[in-house]
């Protein structure tokens, strides 16, 4: 598909979001990929024990950030599947997901850097901002699909 045959697709948003998706869904994979071998190789500095927490805190990394960039893909899709304007709160959930996708899977990732007695390091504080940021994200999404495909018949 090419992006700017399509005037929805031309809108910053959506390519932005498609833009970010995507590296953000090659950064995580390679991410997993990673722990893959290290779980693969028997690496002792991943897998022992006293690293659980380590383990625990990168493999929500890995999810996170690939279940955020599946996000990304999907509100670009949205905005150019429904046509919706770059309206105030559109931009505004842009910039929240853009700072989820960065917070959540980034406090994950640096909380189980440095570990202390089984507790992940203070990486670890970004992630309620980035909790926080996804829900306003999604709410204010939710709320332009919402009444842009609200029916005459539904009241």
């Amino acid at each position: 598909m090419n992006l700017s045959a399509n005037s929805s697709s031309s809108d910053p948003l959506i390519r932005r979001h498609f833009c970010c998706g995507w590296w953000l869904l090659l950064a995580f994979l390679s991410l997993g990929i990673l722990l893959e071998a290290m779980h693969g190789f028997k690496v002792d500095w991943y897998l022992s024990v006293d690293n659980e927490t380590r383990r625990l805190m990168w493999r929500l990394s890995h999810a996170h950030g690939v279940l955020l960039a599946l996000v990304n893909i999907a509100l670009a899709a949205t905005l150019s599947g429904l046509g919706l304007q770059n309206a105030s709160s559109l931009r505004i959930a842009s910039l929240c997901l853009i700072a989820a996708s960065l917070l959540l899977p980034g406090g994950f990732l640096l909380g189980g850097i440095v570990i202390y007695d089984g507790d992940p390091g203070l990486g670890i504080l970004p992630v309620p901002l980035g909790g926080l940021a996804l829900f306003v994200a999604v709410l204010l999404v939710a709320r332009q699909v919402h009444a842009r495909t609200k029916g005459p018949s539904s009241g």
